[in-house]
């Protein structure tokens, strides 16, 4: 006898869809899996088996064979294990078939159990697109799920329940998603409050959050680079449901759970400087994607900027000016959305003290040059701010005097922000302007001009520079809530260009 259940693979983001097909049939008990699965599909045969009889089901002893269709696509992800199970007891008339089954997916325990998986959102998302009004699926994967509008979740926790539901003998309730459940994460993040001194630095964060632009911060060791890099997502506007989904469909296909589906609250990630270019970058021999795609609509943090290698930092140049990664290999091409905002730290020199008002530095010139030289030119020109972060003072350290909240910043943020969407689109920041929409949204006053005009020729600004001061003194004005940029506005966004200016 023959069953046949519909089911999907992962491909980068998406899923394509799999037909399970069980067939029983005369012969030496045996059981082939054709339709070119990778190892963690093969294991399903003895997850299969020792879940269906330690749920009291029988375990057919017939030619089993099972195809996953189309025949010549790899098919990887363990949540083919529950339709195989079901097909099986389809086919084998253990229980009655239903005419229209539900889009079934999870993994198997050996005692039936069903254990999450990994893109259970793409999943269900092309459960609804091809029509499904339900999908079963492990209980853990529930709340995932539930970010998917019209489709009905059934959470599952085994193997009987499942069976018993398909049969009528029970109805497995859908899950209700609480809508009024506060959003812990965003409670959770650290507060601009607890910087003492640091004005300056937390004026480039403000203007950084304002326009979404990348940022370099130098200074000596303990001065706060690291505790202010932090606090950064806590004054960037909310995600909206669009970017939500966009989120939480990334972090569904990496199998990583230790960010809430439905949290509204930018990403923040921050690697260790030991991370290797896939890493980064994404790839694998299936390609999964990486730390750039984990902080998109949000936040991707590199402490030690120099102590990470050469190559992975030049991986970040197409992702930063593009916004996606593409990832080529010899079986496939896949894109992954990388839309991030680059913030980055690092010692002046070797030794960490070089300009310390107090603290002799150790490095000669040449390690100094070294050291700054592990930092390509290209690369560097794509930060819109460097700023040097002095050590704080010891009455701004020691006193009572406690700066602006995260909730405070984080308005005037918005504001700006909102500036932006109406002036240029929804969800188009200054620090994305194309160079024509830059002339007509960013054009200088006549003194702002001359001035712009003295700096290219006395520094020698290359023509990525001459476009990213004028979108750090867009979002200067959308701040300070004025239309036209003015030579104030370009004076400060001249300061925060480092070593440059």
């Amino acid at each position: 006898m023959l069953a046949r259940l519909a089911s999907a693979s992962l491909r980068g983001l998406d899923a394509e869809p799999v037909d399970v097909e069980v067939d029983l049939s005369r012969g030496l008990p045996c059981w082939n899996m054709v339709g070119l699965p990778d190892a963690s599909v093969r294991e399903a045969r003895d997850r299969v088996r020792s879940a269906l009889l330690n749920s009291n089901f029988e375990f057919p002893l017939s030619h089993i064979t099972v195809n996953l269709a189309p025949a010549d696509k790899r098919k990887d992800g363990s949540h083919f294990d529950l339709p195989v199970a079901i097909g099986l007891l389809w086919a084998s008339g253990q229980i009655s078939e239903v005419k229209k089954p539900p889009f079934i997916l999870g993994e198997l325990a050996l005692d039936g159990r069903l254990n999450p998986v990994s893109g259970a959102l793409p999943l269900t998302l092309f459960a609804r697109q091809k029509g499904f009004k339900e999908i079963i699926l492990p209980q853990n994967n529930a709340e995932e799920a539930s970010v998917v509008e019209g489709i009905h979740i059934l959470p599952a926790a085994a193997l009987l329940q499942v069976a018993e539901h398909l049969s009528g003998q029970t109805h497995i309730t859908p899950y209700a998603a609480n809508s009024a459940q506060s959003d812990k994460e965003l409670k959770k993040m650290p507060n601009m409050a607890d910087i003492r001194g640091q004005h300056q630095a937390r004026r480039a964060l403000e203007i950084a959050a304002a326009g979404s632009h990348h940022i370099l911060m130098s200074g000596p060791p303990g001065v706060g680079k690291s505790m202010l890099a932090a606090r950064l997502p806590s004054i960037l506007p909310p995600l909206v449901m669009s970017e939500r989904l966009q989120v939480a469909h990334i972090y569904s296909v990496t199998g990583e759970t230790g960010r809430s589906p439905t949290s509204s609250a930018p990403p923040f990630r921050s690697p260790h400087h030991s991370a290797s270019d896939v890493a980064l970058i994404g790839g694998g021999s299936t390609p999964k994607p990486g730390e750039v795609s984990k902080s998109h609509c949000g936040v991707l943090f590199l402490d030690e900027l120099p102590e990470y290698k050469r190559q992975v930092l030049e991986v970040l140049r197409q992702p930063l000016e593009n916004g996606e990664v593409c990832i080529a290999r010899a079986a496939d091409t896949l894109s992954f959305p990388a839309k991030f905002q680059l913030l980055a730290a690092m010692n002046p020199c070797p030794c960490g003290y070089l300009g310390h008002p107090t603290h002799p530095c150790r490095c000669n010139d040449a390690q100094v040059r070294r050291y700054k030289n592990r930092i390509s030119g290209p690369l560097l020109d794509r930060f819109d701010l460097r700023i040097h972060i002095p050590p704080v003072e010891k009455e701004a350290l020691m006193g009572m005097q406690i700066g602006e909240s995260s909730h405070v910043i984080a308005q005037r943020v918005q504001e700006a922000r909102q500036i932006q969407y109406e002036r240029q689109g929804e969800g188009v920041v200054n620090a994305r302007l194309q160079p024509t929409a830059l002339e007509k949204f960013a054009k200088p006053d006549p003194a702002g001009a001359k001035l712009l005009d003295a700096a290219m020729t006395r520094f020698a600004l290359s023509a990525r520079s001459y476009h990213r001061i004028l979108k750090v003194a867009r979002s200067i004005a959308d701040l300070a809530k004025e239309h036209n940029i003015s030579s104030q506005h370009l004076a400060e966004a001249l300061q925060y260009r480092g070593d440059e200016i």
